[in-house]
């Protein structure tokens, strides 16, 4: 998910910590304008001394569902208007976006700790949970998962973030009108979906997983500040089926929770991920990576997400031939490398000669748009047949990804491409290169924020990775995780109407 979320704070929020009538007759008033948001993470901060490395369990949202491009896509129109070592966080989910769904870990919180199930998302920055005042939260979910609503009072370790606090002042951009010493801080999130999750922020232990030894792990926590969601609308609203807690952000800000704990000196700002496509889950760990080695390519500074720098596109053997303004640098500019997302948004001069090349090649096959979809019809070996995509960045580092990455099944011999068109998205966003779970399924990713480098190669994500402990020197086998769930099967029929009344919504 990018978080071309707009953080604009239009209001106070109601806490525990408000008890004057007049500021909850406010709060009344101006809570109705606050919500037109969709996911987004509250700020995370400290560790505690001897966390060390750790590990979340993650897991994709509707593993095992049937792949298709409708639900996939309606949460990425959704999502784009907003990305873990010592740490593991073990993933779950189906790396191959069998239906819409995005990668989620276990996380617990407060004292005696309850679990928590959030989404891990590297394109926005704050972590928040629905909390116990919430009314249009969700009750129920169906990935197969106990949902859990927040509540400060039943944590020992829990307090409220107050706004004369500097955390306050940092995520907000300077002191709040109205703001005082006694009120607790708040927090809103907008997405360009008309979707928000709004709140305030409180301050308690986070339990995770730091890594131990070959394939193991021991229990760690921090005490973070993340938000309390007391209001969520939209995506995030009582209707949505497959439901979480709230969203665990990796983003660049110093409100993330890789930042924050890594301001604790307990960690390293280094984390990576590595998304089965094959057999679902993956690995989700925090600190330096020593096998497999990844080529790198610099991150472009004064960006809010992780963008880098594409210098071409290659269609099997072919480069298409593109404008240069294509891969020029600077606001909006670059590629976004986002785990929040699952398709892959390439800009409409990027996409319509992949398109033509794609088409024209296999002319000879009947294919035909279904739904705003280029879909074939095609009962060979689809490697065999189509090409591979590769996008060329700084510092000679490819992104290859397979038809059977890009392909998604509909219908009976039917296959539809997953490029997308980020040019039908809006108008501002005509240049936008957006790659996600498609692109990134089956490959190590590796965040080096100290180092402001990104990097990827090409993995078994079922296998293992190992990292380094940077206090003793001595390096760890991290494996792969997956969180059971019993989440139904998904028609894709169903799937591409759902695809047709988002375009329509578009158009």
């Amino acid at each position: 998910m990018v978080a071309v979320a707009l953080y604009q704070m239009l209001a106070l929020v109601a806490s525990p910590a408000v008890t004057t009538a007049s500021w909850r007759s406010c709060f009344a008033l101006l809570f109705p304008l606050l919500f037109v948001a969709s996911f987004t993470l509250a700020a995370v901060a400290g560790g505690v001394p001897g966390a060390g490395n750790g590990v979340f369990s993650v897991k994709y949202r509707y593993a095992g569902m049937e792949r298709t491009l409708s639900d996939l896509k309606a949460h990425d129109v959704r999502r784009q208007l907003q990305i873990l070592a010592g740490v593991d966080l073990p993933l779950g989910g189906t790396g191959r976006p069998n239906g819409v769904g995005l990668y989620y870990a276990k996380i617990g919180i407060g004292t005696p700790s309850n679990d928590y199930y959030v989404q891990v998302d590297t394109g926005s920055d704050i972590m928040w949970v629905n909390c116990i005042q919430c009314k249009e939260c969700p009750k129920t979910s169906s990935l197969g998962i106990d949902l859990t609503l927040y509540d400060i009072n039943e944590s020992a370790s829990g307090t409220l973030v107050t706004c004369d606090q500097e955390f306050c002042s940092e995520v907000n951009g300077g002191p709040l009108s109205g703001c005082t010493a006694n009120v607790t801080c708040p927090y809103l999130e907008i997405y360009g979906d008309g979707s928000s999750t709004a709140g305030y922020f409180v301050k308690d232990a986070v339990q995770y997983d730091r890594v131990s030894g070959d394939l193991e792990t021991a229990s760690a926590n921090g005490s973070v500040i993340f938000g309390c969601g007391a209001r969520q609308s939209g995506d995030l609203g009582s209707s949505t089926e497959a439901a979480l807690d709230g969203i665990l952000g990796f983003g660049k800000a110093n409100s993330s929770m890789i930042s924050q704990l890594a301001a604790t000196g307990r960690v390293k700002k280094i984390f990576a991920h590595c998304l089965d496509g094959e057999n679902g889950g993956g690995i989700f760990a925090i600190g330096h990576v020593v096998e497999p080695r990844v080529n790198m390519t610099p991150i472009i500074q004064d960006q809010p997400h992780y963008n880098v720098n594409m210098t071409a596109v290659q269609v099997g053997h072919d480069m298409l031939n593109l404008p240069a303004e294509v891969f020029d640098a600077g606001d909006k500019k670059g590629a976004i490398i986002d785990s929040g997302t699952t398709l892959a948004y390439l800009p409409e001069m990027v996409y319509k000669p992949l398109l033509e090349y794609i088409t024209i090649l296999f002319s000879r096959f009947s294919f035909a748009k279904i739904y705003l979809n280029v879909c074939f019809i095609f009962h060979c070996s689809l490697d065999d047949a189509f090409p591979n995509v590769t996008f060329h960045f700084e510092n000679s580092l490819l992104l290859r990804v397979y038809p059977h990455e890009y392909l998604f099944p509909f219908q009976e011999g039917y296959w539809c491409l997953g490029w997308q068109n980020s040019g039908l998205q809006s108008r501002d966003r005509r240049n936008m290169t957006l790659l996600g779970d498609l692109v990134l399924s089956n490959k190590l990713v590796l965040y080096d924020l100290e180092k402001q480098a990104i990097g990827w190669t090409e993995y078994n994500c079922s296998s293992t990775i190992t990292v380094q402990d940077e206090k003793t020197g001595t390096v760890h086998l991290v494996g792969s995780h997956t969180i059971p769930s019993s989440a139904s099967r998904f028609s894709a029929e169903w799937a591409v109407v759902l695809l047709l009344l988002s375009a329509l919504l578009l158009l």
